[in-house]
């Protein structure tokens, strides 16, 4: 494991995860965001702008500074009640929910959007009726911009913030905030699995666009696809009016990305990957749902997992439990089926050849050279015999058999 330290000090990319702290702290506007070979973005120093304060590397979350939070965890699965709700939602709707339990007067609401050019960029909002813009996972590292600065005025101002990100964005806003705690904030971080580079969702998107002729005008990376939440299905929007969709077992673009293969290189040392957080709340998917609570499966229409890690986060959720179907369990158990908040993704030793190979081939030869293609027995397991609704239908037969006979 690497050292803890600065990328400012010591280029190491492994220290950087691309939080932009460090722009938003410098006062003179020193340092700005480049773009290097892989694609993934880094802070840069003008030596001309530069007055040598040393708050850029006093406000780095990768340095010193204790942003985790050490208080008693309380761990829940479950859904919103709101089928629209679940409809527009990655997973279980737990973000949307949230939002209105804390969103009460006076409030913003940061999080990551996609804008035209299918950019993820972070932006607010100041009506939960804009909420949609913000819901749904995207598979890219967003742009910070001012966020952090936009997010310390709010706050200032008297403003009650929501600020969603990855565990390193809400890491970032923490050390940007001097690590000090504000009533009027809430944080959320999203269970996250490392982003990929930039080049390689662009190649993918080049691919599609010349595959169909035209060009992409929307792309959900998890389209539920009338209530099919556990097969990841990809849907993408053409200019033509066309749409495209492919579930994760035949998708190229899932199976390469999960392979750990062109990562930000910081993903491969994050501090994050743990039951130890730095948000109030915790969100990601509920997977292993159909194994361990399939009470809370909710027909395959999506299941959230929420872990509070604050006082503060467990009352928000408490607010949230008269429009969610919920309950409480065991973190150990969640954990043994959220690979993330055990162990940092591994790094892959192809990971040079494949990010050369970006550069050097259209994504048709990627997929020809560095894509698995699902086994027959996997396919059968899935589309068959074994998939997760079979499982839970079986199980919710059983126990009512079961209670028949009580």
């Amino acid at each position: 494991m690497t050292e803890r330290g600065t990328y400012l000090s010591t280029k190491n990319r492994s220290q950087c995860t691309g939080c932009e702290a460090c722009v938003q702290i410098c006062a003179p506007g020193a340092i700005s965001m480049q773009t290097d070979s892989e694609g993934f973005r880094y802070p840069v120093i003008d030596k001309a702008k530069c007055v040598e304060c040393g708050r850029c590397v006093e406000r780095c979350p990768s340095g010193e500074m204790e942003l985790f939070y050490q208080n008693e965890q309380h761990c829940f699965g479950g859904y919103s009640n709101d089928i629209e709700v679940l409809q527009k939602s990655t997973s279980g709707g737990a973000f949307s929910e949230i939002v209105k339990s804390w969103c009460d007067e006076n409030y913003v609401v940061f999080g990551a959007v996609q804008n035209e050019q299918l950019v993820v960029e972070h932006t607010y909002i100041t009506d939960i009726a804009d909420l949609d813009i913000l819901r749904r996972s995207k598979y890219s590292q967003s742009r910070i911009g001012t966020a952090f600065c936009d997010c310390k005025r709010f706050l200032d101002e008297g403003k009650k913030v929501l600020f969603s990100g990855t565990p390193c964005q809400i890491a970032g806003l923490k050390a940007y905030l001097g690590g000090k705690e504000y009533p009027r904030l809430l944080t959320i971080d999203v269970v996250c699995e490392g982003v990929p580079s930039p080049k390689y969702m662009q190649s993918y998107m080049t691919y599609l666009e010349e595959k169909h002729k035209s060009k992409i005008v929307s792309l959900d990376y998890r389209d539920k696809d009338t209530d099919r939440w556990d097969f990841e299905v990809m849907s993408v929007l053409f200019e033509n009016g066309k749409t495209y969709k492919i579930d994760r077992w035949f998708n190229p673009f899932w199976d390469i990305w999960l392979n750990h293969i062109m990562s930000r290189p910081s993903c491969y040392e994050c501090l994050y990957t743990s039951t130890n957080r730095v948000s109030d709340i915790t969100i990601g998917d509920l997977w292993g749902v159909h194994i361990f609570c399939p009470d809370l499966y909710n027909d395959n229409r999506g299941s959230s997992l929420m872990l509070c890690n604050t006082e503060k986060g467990l009352a928000v959720l408490n607010n949230a439990k008269e429009r969610m179907t919920m309950r409480e369990l065991e973190l150990d158990t969640v954990r043994n089926y959220s690979a993330p908040m055990r162990k940092r993704i591994p790094y892959n030793e192809h990971r040079e050849e494949f990010m050369n190979d970006i550069d050097t081939m259209p994504f048709i030869a990627l997929k020809k050279k560095w894509y698995r293609k699902p086994s027959i027995k996997l396919l059968i397991s899935k589309y068959v015999y074994g998939s997760n609704r079979q499982k839970v239908n079986r199980y919710l037969r059983k126990q009512k058999r079961s209670n028949k006979k009580g």
